[in-house]
Order: C-alpha cells, then sequence, then structure tokens
C-alpha cells in the first residue's frame, strides 16, 4: 500500500481552511516527491512568501546534529558513549555528579541542572527578558544559567528532557576537535549530506530566502521572534535549513554516509519512554521513536521555540519522509494531526 497522493492533498487543504498554517510541508515516499508546498509569509512586512525552498527553523529538532557529531567522534575513537563528562571536558562542573556519562546526556537522564526545564518552565521568551538574547553566541555562554545549579537526580535514574545537556555535548564536541560546535557540524554533517541551504545562522544576519518567525500579539497582529531566541542557535537547537536538505539529511542518516550501520542502530534504539504512561513514545540519542507493538513506526525530530515550529520524520518500513517547517507556532499541531493518519495508513 502507498500514500493516496489525492487524500493527502484534500486533507491539508482543508486544514489549511480551517487553520491557516504559515511555512512548508513535504512529504517523499520511495524516493517520489507526493507533496511539497508552501503556505503563508516568510516575511509579514515585504509579503515574501514560503516556499519550498524557505529556510526555516528548527528549534530543538537541531539537537540531531548534535547527537551525529558525538557518534562520529565515538566512531573515531576519541570517546566512547560509557565516557564520564568530567573526563571529556575541560570545563569544571564541581556540582555535576562525576558519574554522568555521554550516554546519559544524549537520552536525557543525566540529571543535570537545565538553563530552560520544561517540567516546571513553560516562557521561553521569559529566559532573556533580564538576559540579552544577543550575548548568546557560543555554547559556553549558557554556562552561567545552569552549570552552578544542583543536580535533579542521579544519572540513569530517569527520563527528563534536558537542554542544557545538549550544550554539554556541544562543549565536548568542541573540546574534542577544537573547532566550533557550529563549523564541525557544517563540515561533518552539512557538507556531507549536501545540505547547502542549511547553517547556524546569525537573526541579525538571516540569508536571503530565510524565513522570519512570528509571534502573535493583541488585535490579530504578529511580531517577529528577533528578541524571544537566542540569536544563534547552538547544540540544544536553533539551527536553519529547508525540507529538501531535510530529505537529504534522512538519506544520508538511513544510507549510513553519516554514520555506520551499527552506530546509526544504536542512535535509533528506543531507551526512554517519553512519558511513563505511554508505552508508545521513546527517546534514542537526539531522535524521538513512535513504536507499534514495540516495533519502530516512525523516527522523527521536533522543535518549537516562540515564532517555530518543527517535525520531521521517516518511516522505516515505508521508506515515507516527511517535514512540517512552520513560522508560527499556530496551526502546526493541527496540521501534523491531519496529515499523521494518512502516513500511518500508508
Amino acid at each position: 500500500m502507498s500514500i493516496n497522493a489525492g487524500a493527502l492533498e484534500e486533507a491539508i487543504t482543508a486544514q489549511h481552511s480551517r487553520s491557516p498554517f504559515s511555512g512548508v510541508i513535504f512529504v517523499r515516499e520511495q524516493g517520489d516527491i507526493l507533496f511539497a508546498q508552501g503556505y503563508g509569509m516568510a516575511n509579514r512586512a515585504e509579503q515574501s512568501p514560503n516556499t519550498v525552498h524557505t529556510r526555516l527553523g528548527m528549534a530543538s529538532g537541531a539537537k540531531t546534529f548534535t547527537s551525529v557529531a558525538v557518534c562520529q567522534l565515538v566512531e573515531s575513537g576519541r570517546i566512547t558513549f560509557d565516557t564520564r563528562l568530567k573526563d571529556c571536558l575541560d570545563i569544571p562542573l564541581p556540582q555535576f555528579d562525576p558519574d554522568v556519562t555521554l550516554h546519559h546526556l544524549l537520552t536525557h537522564s543525566a540529571g543535570i541542572p537545565d538553563y530552560f526545564d520544561e517540567a516546571t518552565m513553560d516562557d521561553y521568551e521569559a529566559l532573556w527578558h533580564e538576559r540579552p538574547m544577543y550575548a548568546f553566541r557560543m555554547p559556553r555562554d549558557f554556562l552561567p544559567l545552569f552549570a552552578n545549579g544542583p543536580m535533579k537526580f542521579k544519572p540513569g535514574e530517569q527520563w527528563a528532557y534536558n537542554n542544557a545537556g545538549f550544550i554539554v555535548l556541544g562543549l565536548v564536541i568542541e573540546h574534542l576537535t577544537k573547532m566550533s560546535f557550529s563549523d564541525y557540524v557544517e563540515q561533518h554533517i552539512f557538507q556531507v549530506c549536501g545540505m547547502t541551504s542549511s547553517g547556524y545562522f546569525p537573526m541579525d544576519r538571516l540569508p536571503g530566502g530565510t524565513a522570519q518567525g512570528y509571534i502573535p500579539v493583541e488585535d490579530g497582529q504578529w511580531r517577529t521572534n528577533t528578541y524571544s531566541i537566542p540569536i544563534v542557535g547552538g547544540p540544544d537547537g536553533g539551527a536553519y535549513t529547508t525540507v529538501h536538505d531535510l530529505a537529504k539529511l534522512w538519506d544520508a542518516l538511513m544510507g549510513h554516509r553519516l554514520l555506520s550501520q551499527s552506530t546509526v542502530t544504536r542512535m535509533l534504539t528506543p531507551y526512554w519512554r517519553t512519558n511513563p504512561d505511554d508505552d508508545e513514545n521513546y527517546y534514542g540519542y537526539g531522535l524521538w521513536i513512535a513504536q507499534d507493538k514495540g516495533q519502530p513506526q516512525v523516527y522523527y525530530m521536533l522543535g518549537e521555540d516562540p515564532g517555530v515550529s518543527f517535525f520531521s520524520g521517516f518511516y522505516p518500513d515505508k521508506q515515507i519522509q516527511f517535514s512540517l517547517l512552520g513560522n508560527t507556532v499556530a496551526a502546526t499541531d493541527a496540521m501534523f494531526d491531519c496529515i499523521a493518519p494518512i502516513l500511518k495508513a500508508a
């Protein structure tokens, strides 16, 4: 069975009519593009529309790049997944449990303090009310926000989504490679995949063809997310990409051009339930895994920031890729909920 392209387009059109989506939608099956279309405005002031070539933010979806980078360093023999953080980083973190390993950080089970704890905080934008977002340009700039905080639990004791853990992984990458995090990803991931439109672009120097993120305000108006997220993305998220570059990423990852088959298998292992009451959704290394009857149904990246909403997934048995990149938060979840049953039924 394959995707009914007509039913897919009809469902997307109907959902967009009910709740207008702003961004780009892409669906590919067995290498054939079944749907690719932009909606809404990339730049509202200039009335520039989103197209299939528009760069949009990934938010936390970019954690996958950090995980791939760590896995590459494991394959090179510089570290192992069981290497303790204190043995591969030269920054003193005296409050951290000495038994924290890279595996713990990759799987959100390290228990270290977070700079934005999603279990107790829900306004990411509020972080920058007293801290200038333009000062956060490198991974080490985040350290004062969490480095001296207490541990939340013992390493490996439970799962708790943790942005700071991926900042720390980025610092490990920089320490071992003597490269900036973004330069490493550019050279060892983007260039290998042929992702020529992707990058960690400063928000005050966005290249042409890049969408602004938008946040609703009163009276049906909008403002950009310029002051709502760090000025440059990093190990915990914030890269920009296109739907076509994401297709290249999935091809390279699943085709073992970024990592060996055994390492990809380890990366895609469902280590932790993301909700103790849910036996379908798990987390691997920087990727989410939805299972059906104990078998992986879809691997996916997701992220959300003020003015950014992101889904991208791969169905291994069906060889289906999909991506929804939004430059607003509104309507993206509803659009995904509209598309997902059609992909699942294929």
